[in-house]
């Protein structure tokens, strides 16, 4: 009797042991609360992004073979097959005179805005007398667009070329030029304060708490920036153009061939992301001391 009690009081499990089997279980079924490795992460992202441009094109393919006509008309849409056939063509009939012509504005354009985009930004954000007499007429040129000065940049320089750098000079101007100034203008007080009560000089706060302190801001000036001068490329080269992607573009707009259209307005989207992720990367060995991380869900 004795034993057959002791046989049955084994078998009853108690409940806080019930308890952790049950997580157990959950856990091994449920892993989300497991932080994911570097390479998981790394792989989940691409993988993530490649699928994201099979939907968007497929998508595109699918609303142009049905002919899509609800509020926007996908029935002379170029479909992805026609722009892809037309890619093939255009890198098949030596495609660098173009593709160097466009580059080379751009960079041209975008690295005389960031000299003078963050100089000055710098200087109108941190001396009260430079802003007063500097930024009224800069707010002022601020709001007119890229193609509003196509006749003034025929006007005011000598030969096209000169206009068409200028017109994405404007385009990368303004986004770094006020991303710098409020960078400035951010600089932690307490820093300041603490680099006057160790008696530091103007330049070396300038130097090591000012600058530093803005470069975030700075950073992401640079990136718009570099976006916009490959926005504002098709209007630039429409000016007097005969080489580029934005000149191509435009011509194919002219001549009614719509594949060679699309195609362009994508390799300018495509260079435009690479040079800014080539500017964000940049900026981030800049800032080694800057770690952003985002959440995962």
């Amino acid at each position: 009797m004795s034993s057959s009690s002791s046989k049955h009081s084994t078998k009853v499990r108690k409940p806080e042991s019930i308890g952790l089997g049950i997580r157990s279980v959950l856990t091994r079924m449920f892993p989300l609360n497991q932080q994911p490795t570097g390479a998981a992460t790394g792989r989940a992202k691409t993988i993530r992004r490649v699928l994201s441009l099979f939907i968007f094109f497929g998508a595109w393919q699918l609303l142009c073979m049905v002919k899509f006509n609800f509020l926007v008309n996908f029935a002379f849409l170029p479909s992805p097959v026609e722009v892809f056939g037309a890619t093939v063509r255009f890198f098949s009939n030596d495609p660098t005179t173009h593709l160097k012509a466009s580059l080379m504005r751009v960079l041209v354009g975008f690295g005389t805005a960031t000299i003078l985009g963050v100089g000055l930004g710098i200087l109108i954000g941190w001396f009260q007398k430079i802003e007063d007499l500097v930024f009224m007429p800069l707010e002022l040129l601020r709001p007119i667009p890229a193609v509003a000065w196509i006749p003034l940049a025929i006007l005011m320089f000598p030969n096209a070329e000169s206009g068409m750098i200028y017109i994405t000079f404007i385009g990368a101007f303004f986004p770094i030029l006020i991303s710098t100034i409020k960078g400035v203008e951010g600089t932690d007080v307490v820093l300041l304060r603490v680099g006057q009560c160790l008696g530091a000089k103007q330049w070396h706060m300038f130097k090591d708490i000012v600058v530093p302190g803005a470069m975030p801001s700075i950073a992401s000036g640079l990136v718009i920036g570099m976006g916009n001068s490959w926005f504002c490329l098709v209007t630039a080269e429409i000016l007097a153009g005969r080489y580029g992607i934005g000149y191509l573009t435009w011509e194919s707009y002219v001549t009614s061939n719509y594949p060679p259209i699309v195609m362009g307005m994508l390799l300018i989207g495509l260079m435009g992301a690479l040079s800014s992720c080539a500017v964000d990367r940049f900026t981030r060995f800049l800032m080694p001391w800057r770690v952003t991380k985002k959440q995962h869900g």
